[in-house]
């Protein structure tokens, strides 16, 4: 006797595999990483990111708008600082005119209601490439986290929206809110990278920057001494709960697919939003795949966005975001 339940009766067609579809993507589900750069009339493709840019200013605003045309109504910027304005105090990160202070109010300006999250991390700005100051060959936490609250306070005063400290420094989220309260913005909010790991997927990125630690005496060679060990699994929520303890108001795992487990583990147990962040190497090995003609580009990038939401993310930020828009419209 054949069971009276068959599952293979809700897949028969696709209206009615849509109709019963548990994770369901669409554009309110994405955070679009930008990267910017001085100049003019600037589009310059990242090479180990195909089809990703750096923009100018100029063209930075045309973007923005076609985001928004596309219904991405969020974007996370990033500024490539030049060589001339890099030492290891990150001091062109306090530069009320600096890159990303104009490029704040360039996306604003552009489109007033597109919610702006920054980069907060010494990184773009550090002759060293590390996302800290370097003193006797270790990076120095308690300094570092002063210039980050600096950083963040400027920010807030370009018109961010929230900031997003990328650092992984202790103690960096309670004084970035105290900063932040002490100057009576009381509504730009913190999304932390409360755990990101020391992946070695964050190499097209690093090039998208140029802010790949340096290979010199005295400096550490990696990140491993902040970021957090990707045999780790506890330390992750420990980490997310101090920061929501210490005021941020959304968290963050990055990298996405090899940290799935960890997405629940902390949905499971937090009630702030959860940010995913689908990095640069996740990125580029569906586009190097695609090129070779090994996968299917788009049923790979729409399976792993998927992935990624079923996890449990409330917010992907991710390098397919346009992609997958037009995809599903």
């Amino acid at each position: 006797m054949y069971p009276l339940r068959r599952n293979r009766r809700l897949r028969t067609k696709e209206s009615i595999r849509s109709l019963v579809r548990e994770t369901i993507i669409t554009p309110n589900d994405f955070l679009v990483p930008l990267f910017v750069v001085e100049g003019k009339g600037v589009k310059d493709e990242i090479a180990s990111m195909p089809n990703y840019y750096r923009y100018s200013l100029d063209l930075l605003e045309q973007e923005v708008k076609e985001l928004w045309r596309l219904g991405l109504k969020s974007v996370l910027l990033f500024v490539k600082v030049p060589d001339n304005l890099k030492d290891n105090k990150g001091t062109e990160a306090l530069n009320p005119n600096g890159l990303m202070q104009r490029a704040i109010k360039t996306v604003k300006n552009a489109c007033p209601d597109m919610l702006v999250m920054t980069d907060v991390a010494l990184d773009p700005y550090s002759s060293y490439g590390h996302d800290g100051i370097v003193e006797n060959g270790l990076i120095a936490n308690d300094d570092t986290v002063a210039v980050l609250a600096e950083m963040s306070l400027l920010h807030a005063k370009a018109g961010a929206d929230l900031v997003a400290p990328s650092d992984m420094m202790d103690g960096r989220i309670l004084s970035i809110r105290e900063a932040l309260e002490e100057e009576g913005y009381y509504n730009t909010g913190i999304m932390s990278y409360s755990a990101k790991y020391a992946s070695a997927f964050y190499g097209p990125f690093r090039d998208a920057l140029d802010s790949a630690p340096v290979d010199m005496a005295n400096v550490p060679k990696d990140k491993k001494t902040y970021q957090m060990d990707p045999a780790n699994r506890f330390e992750a929520i420990r980490e997310t709960e101090m920061d929501i303890d210490e005021g941020a108001d959304i968290v963050m795992v990055k990298p996405g697919l090899c940290y799935l487990d960890i997405v629940r583990e902390i949905k499971n147990e937090v009630d702030v939003p959860v940010a995913v962040y689908q990095v640069s190497g996740e990125y580029a090995m569906v586009k190097a795949a695609a090129e070779k003609g090994w996968l299917d580009h788009d049923a790979v990038m729409l399976e792993q966005i998927t992935a990624i939401k079923r996890a449990g993310a409330d917010i992907i930020a991710s390098y397919f975001a346009k992609d997958i828009v037009k995809l599903i419209s």
